[in-house]
This record gives structure tokens, sequence and C-alpha cells, in this order.
């Protein structure tokens, strides 16, 4: 086989195949010499874990609402904890990619969630997480680490370039101007070889958008765009294809070398990955088995008698020697013995290291890390070193309202969908009174008509809503979580971007329904009654975004929102008159915004009209108001029943603040 010399970066030259030039060119684009590097141009970080013991409970990890379905007595539940992690150390700097590489349940994920304080449902026994030399803080992780989670949690229907947009104006300083702002934005796509789906939407499971590997990157990228210094990513490369899972590493290994600590988690990867890496730590049951650098490591396992076998992946080798095969006891007790004595072994070998990473015994003392990226032909995003203020609550609230109008009103689909719901409820009821003719509906079927107004789209309201928003659910809980912005901004974004979606469909289920059965003809009339509708409508979405954000599941949610309405529905005062209803029951008629609305257009549709009761052979003509008086609806005056209703709105309206705020809105998925 032929060699030939392979220019380096400095000038140099070095000996290589024409297959390694073959995949020099193959992994590399036409863009490659003129990218921006995008350096971090502050302080150099370390981040250290010494001594780490956690402690994980796995019977806490189940959901309460799983708990409840196994009917169990409190002293049947028996507590299931294990240490998750043993004795962990390690020391990672700035210009450095280190890998955390083991089998399923090795603690790969667990010790990211530490480093980042998300550490819910175990127990930190002892030993710190020090980010330069100080203790790590949800405060400190906010400012100076990014976490990139495994899922990638998107609004589906904005462009690539939108999604950063929206997030440089959340997360950059105040000052910045929007110059600067689109620039970033520019150098963080370029960076993630995003220019060819700039301008595609992101997607998801249900939404056709980009690729998996340029949604992983956009992720990345929303964190990238505030440039940190520390880049935290777990198993980036799950559900990637190899060629596309390659180029996300190479790309995270030129972000490591613009002067980034860079800490991802990763089961198994292929050998061209795993070359890639600065370090390697290979994990066992939560116990460190080898922490250096990744080109060392077979060397330090063929000195203690496991060679990799030629044309073998190191990763995958070295993997499956120390993963738990738990097939049967025997086999079960032999792997968690070689586990632990190479961990033991490990430990002897660098327990008197400064960084607990084992160097062969020939390596020179050279620099613990790489040295810092040229910058003479770079640009150089800097840091400013003062206090940067972020934006203000009502910058948030405007940002959070443009994005949610434009990601909802590219949604067609579902907008057709509800809005040819609403009409064809309105015509299907229409048209069944319409068959009238030209005289009046009689009483009863006007009450009954009302009844059913007030009824019919709410209820489809209420599933509509809770799932969409458990689809937005752990989106929200990600933003929160990383202090993108306040709950308040959301929640105010939220009520008032959904406004117009509201009125236009409350518009296309009450007005031809309204003129189809033949109701009081006159402007004052038919204006009272579309109030009383929308109010109505807008207390059962209301109820369902409290319901939405109380409960964890969209099983539970809905759940918990047909139980409610269906109160409601039958403590209105048409199923049994208010008067004939047993105490409790007349007590949740109360605060029925059924009830409320039923009331109103009873008294807006009778007041001032007469009808013609006919008894036997007698025929009698009452009054309107008469009719609301005999099913008890006339105590309360008109007005009254505004008021309530806008009452409800704005209490359901306080729950759903008040549950946004104090309850993590993790989607099932995260529990």
């Amino acid at each position: 086989m032929s060699i030939e010399c392979i220019p380096t970066s400095n000038g140099s030259f070095t000996a290589g195949t024409p297959h390694e030039k073959h995949r020099e060119r193959l992994f590399s684009s036409p863009d490659e010499d003129s990218s921006l590097y995008f350096t971090y141009s502050g302080d150099q970080n370390v981040l250290e874990v010494r001594d780490l013991h956690f402690e994980v409970d796995t019977a806490a990890q189940i959901p309460w609402y799983e708990k409840l379905a196994e009917f169990k007595m409190p002293w049947e539940l028996k507590e299931g904890k294990q240490m998750a992690i043993q004795n962990l150390n390690l020391k990672v700097r700035s210009g450095q990619m280190l890998a955390i590489i083991g089998s399923s349940g090795c603690g790969k994920t667990s010790l990211l969630d530490i480093i980042t304080c998300r550490d819910e449902g175990g127990t930190v026994k002892s030993g710190e997480i020090l980010v330069n030399e100080r203790p790590c803080t949800p405060q400190l992780v906010k400012k100076s680490i990014a976490h990139v989670r495994q899922d990638d949690r998107l609004l589906p229907h904005l462009t690539v370039r939108e999604t950063l947009a929206f997030v440089a104006k959340l997360r950059l300083p105040a000052h910045f101007s929007q110059r600067q702002r689109d620039h970033r934005v520019d150098d963080v796509i370029a960076e993630l070889r995003l220019r060819q789906c700039a301008h595609t939407r992101v997607g998801n499971e249900y939404v056709r958008g980009v690729s998996g590997g340029e949604r992983r990157r956009v992720s990345i990228g929303v964190q990238l765009l505030w440039n940190p210094g520390i880049l935290i990513l777990d198993e980036p490369t799950s559900g990637l294809d190899s060629f596309t899972a390659h180029n996300l590493v190479m790309t995270l290994s030129r972000l490591a070398r613009g002067n980034r600590l860079v800490l991802l988690s990763v089961h198994q990867p292929r050998s061209d990955i795993f070359q890639l890496f600065d370090l390697v730590v290979l994990l066992s049951s939560g116990s460190t088995v080898y922490c250096g650098a990744a080109q060392d490591m077979v060397q330090y396992f063929t000195a203690l008698g496991y060679p990799c076998p030629r044309y073998c992946n190191p990763s995958d080798f070295y993997v499956d020697l120390i993963s738990i095969d738990r097939r049967s006891v025997e086999q079960e007790s032999e792997c968690r013995d070689r586990a632990s004595m190479l961990a033991t072994l490990f430990w002897e070998k660098v327990k008197g290291t400064d960084d607990f990473i084992w160097k062969p015994a020939e390596a020179s003392q050279a620099e613990d890390g790489p040295s810092s990226p040229s910058q003479s032909h770079e640009e150089v995003i800097t840091v400013s070193k003062q206090k940067d203020k972020l934006p203000g609550g009502l910058q948030q609230f405007s940002i959070l309202l443009r994005r949610q109008v434009s990601n909802d009103f590219r949604d067609l689909a579902t907008l057709l969908i509800h809005g040819l719901e609403a009409l064809l409820m309105s015509l299907l009821i229409g048209f069944l009174y319409f068959g009238a003719g030209t005289s009046r509906l009689s009483v009863q079927d006007t009450v009954s008509l009302l009844y059913m107004i007030g009824a019919l789209t709410p209820f489809a309201v209420v599933l509509d809503v809770i799932a969409k928003c458990h689809s937005e659910r752990a989106m929200i809980f990600h933003e929160l979580e990383d202090g993108m912005y306040s709950v308040t901004a959301y929640f105010f974004a939220k009520v008032i971007g959904e406004l117009p979606e509201h009125c236009a469909f409350t518009v296309v289920y009450a007005v031809p329904i309204y003129w189809l059965a033949g109701l009081n003809p006159q402007p004052g009339p038919f204006l009272m009654n579309f109030m009383l509708v929308w109010l109505v409508v807008y207390c059962s979405r209301a109820m369902a975004l409290w319901v939405a954000a109380l409960l964890p599941t969209l099983q539970t949610s809905s759940f918990m929102g047909n139980a409610f309405f269906t109160v409601f529905y039958l403590t209105g005062g048409f199923v049994i008159s208010l008067e004939n209803m047993w105490a409790v029951a007349s007590w949740f008629s109360y605060i029925s915004f059924m009830r409320w609305g039923f009331e109103g257009m009873l008294q807006v549709q009778f007041t001032g009209q007469q009808y013609q009761v006919a008894i036997g052979n007698f025929s009698l003509n009452i009054d309107g108001l008469e009719v609301v008086k005999a099913m008890s609806m006339s105590s309360n005056p008109l007005y009254s029943c505004y008021l309530v209703l806008l009452a409800i709105c704005v209490a359901f309206m306080v729950f759903y603040y008040l549950s946004l705020r104090f309850i993590k809105q993790k989607s099932s998925q995260d529990w």
C-alpha cells in the first residue's frame, strides 16, 4: 500500500494512506476552511467531580399515579435504594471533549443530571461537583453550563432560522442590536452546518421537517447561541445513523477546540467517532473502570491482560467486557467481580494524581489540556466581562407572544380541523331547528337549544386544549429550567396568543346556529347571546389549561377535565331543576359556568317575548320571563351572569398560573 504525505494544520506533513485522504474529503464540506470556529473567549473552565457517591431510590422514580394502580397499602411499598455512582472522580478543562461511555444503566445520565443540578429521585451521599473551584448550584449552572437533552423539544412549525432567532432574542443580552442577534444566528447556522435547511420547518414525529441529525444540531444551536463555556450533551447520537452521528461529533470536537469544555454521554460509539474524543470515562455500575485519553485506552487494558482484538472497535470490546450479563446468577456474579476488580485496579493507579487521568509511563509531562486554538484566521465571538442584562419580563412577553402566534398559525391543518369541527356542529344543530320553518320555536325547543349551544363546543374545546398543552409541556419544562424566560411572561403570552383563535372559532360556531335556529333576530339579544357563548367556551378553555398544567399525563388530564365538565353539565339547571338538587350538587351549580351561561341565555331570549301555551282547549299568552321563573333562573339579574362567568374565567386562569409556577411541567416521558 502506498503512503502519501498529508499536510497538517500547522504546515507540517504526516504520513497517510489514500484511504485516509479519502476519509478526510468524505467528512469535510466545501466551506470547511472558511467556516467560523465559534471560539469561546472567556476564562478557562475546569469541571471537577470529587469522590462522588450517588444513591437512587428506584421506588421514588415511579410516579404516584402509577402507584395507585398497584392497589397496595402504604406499608407494602418497599424502598428500592441502590448506589448508581460510586467513588467517581474526574477533571476536565476547556479545550477538551470528554465522553462518558458505558452500557445502559451504568450511571451516565445520572452523572450528567448531578452536574446540571437535576438529580431528582436520588441523593448525593458524599462528594462534590466543582466548576472553577466553586460548588455547582442551579444558579451557576444557568450562567455557565448549557445542557442539551437526549430528546429534541422544539416548536415544530417554526423554521430553523426562526427557532434560533427567537432564542437569540430571549437569551442574548438586552444591549445587543437586532443586527448583532442576526449575526450571531448566522454564525451558529454556519458553525453547525445548517445553511441548507435554515428555512425548513423543524418538524417532529407528526410534522414533516428537517432530518433527525439536523434537528439534533438545532437543539445544540439553541444552547450554543449564548456562547456557553461548558456544553453538556446527553446521548447526542441516539437515534442517528452512523454518518450523521459522525458529523455531529466532529462538530462537537470543533466546538471543543474553540476553547470550550464539551462533556457528553454515549452508549457504544463506532471506531471513527471514538477517535475524535480527547478523554474517555468508562463506567460500569457507576464505578470508573478507565479515565484517560481515548488513544491510550487499548494500551491500558492490554497491560492488564485484556488486549483488543485486531479490527475490533475498542469501545465495543471494552464496553462488552465491563457490562453485566444478567442471564444467569453465575454469569452476573462473574461479570460483577470482573468489573469490580477492574475498577479497583484503576483506582489504585490514579488515586494519587491531581486529575485522576491514567497516563502511559513513557508519556511526557506536557500540558494537561490542548492548547487554545489559534485565532489569527478566525472570527471570535467575545464574551462581555460585565454583567449583561437579559431581556426583561415585558420583552420576554412580546417575544413569546410572536413565537406563539407564529407557531400556531403555521399549523393550518389543525386550525382547519378545529374550524370545520365548530362549523359542522353549528350547522348540524342549526339545520335541525331550521325545520321549524316560519313558525317560532316552542318554549321546550328553545330551552333545549340554548342549553345545547352552551354544552356542545365547550366539551370539544376541553379535549383539544389538553392535547395541545401536553404536546408543549416538555419544551416549557426545559426552557423554564434553563431560565430562558419567566413563568409570568409565558403565561400572558400563552393566554393572549390564543385569543384570536378562540374568537374565530366562537364566531364560526355561534353565528350560524343562532340565525339558522331562528332565535331573537334583534341586534341586542344576538350580541348579548354571543358574548355569553364566548365566555362559556372560554371558561372551558381556561379549565382545560389548568387541568393540563396540574396533572402530569394526557390521560389523567383528560379524565379530570371530563369529570369537571360532566359535573358542571349535570348541575347546569337543565338536566335537573336547581330547586330539586340536593345540597352538594347545588354548591357545584354556583361554580358551573354552564349554569350561568344557560341562565343568561334564557333571560336574553325570553325577555320581552310572548308565548302561546295550549292547555286542553284553552290557549294562554304568557310572558317569556314566566318561563325563566318557572325554571328558577330569574333570581339573579342578567349582568350578574356575565360577572360570574368572568370571575370563573379569572379563577381558572389564576389556578393555571399557580400550576405553572409551582408544579414542574414534566412530560410523561421525563418522569
